[in-house]
């Protein structure tokens, strides 16, 4: 029996999803759009845990909080946008900027606990971002969407809170705990 896919995760403040809210609002009906990704929804993931076993959850729980709390303060910031994929696209997103290498830290330290806690982690090297929407299989994408996505998008924001989310099959994120960071403790 899980407890079903979990992730880490840094979630930016209303102030910058609105800004960013504002730049898609600018390509969100062009044609080749992706199907975009709701706003209450918008993370970035520091480390994706994938189906945990329910016997492993208070371990991990136990693993990630001090994690959490002995990692440096970050400030990030969204700019400029990507793509995954290839010349296939699937993914467009939103780059992360400022603290990066203090994030990849956290996020190291965070699987690294995962790990000792008995959960595999996604093995993928770490690259911040903010997935903004996914192509569908049919239908041509519009890569040029990358280029009318550049610059910032909002202010820096510190990162406050560390949180482990459920992503259940169809249905929005939960929220199964979250841990303060070095800016809030």
């Amino acid at each position: 029996m899980t407890v079903g896919r979990l992730f880490l995760a840094v979630t930016p403040p209303a102030a910058v999803v609105a800004a960013l809210g504002r730049a898609v609002d600018g390509i969100r009906d062009a044609p080749g759009a992706p199907r975009w990704a709701d706003p209450a929804s918008l993370h970035v993931t520091l480390a994706f845990l994938g189906d945990v076993p329910r016997a492993r959850l208070t371990g991990l729980l136990s693993a990630l909080g001090p994690a959490v709390v002995g990692s440096r303060a970050v400030t990030l910031q969204l700019t400029g946008a990507g793509r995954f994929g290839g010349r296939r696209p699937r993914v467009l997103w939103a780059g992360v900027g400022g603290d990066v290498d203090a994030l990849t830290v956290l996020a190291d330290r965070l699987a690294a606990a995962a790990r000792h806690a008995g959960v595999p982690v996604d093995e993928r090297p770490f690259r911040p971002h903010l997935t903004l929407g996914r192509w569908p299989g049919p239908g041509t994408p519009d890569v040029g969407l990358v280029d009318r996505l550049a610059g910032d998008h909002g202010p820096a924001w510190p990162v406050t809170e560390v949180v482990l989310w459920r992503s259940p099959a169809g249905r929005p994120h939960e929220r199964v705990t979250g841990w303060p960071s070095a800016h809030q403790a």
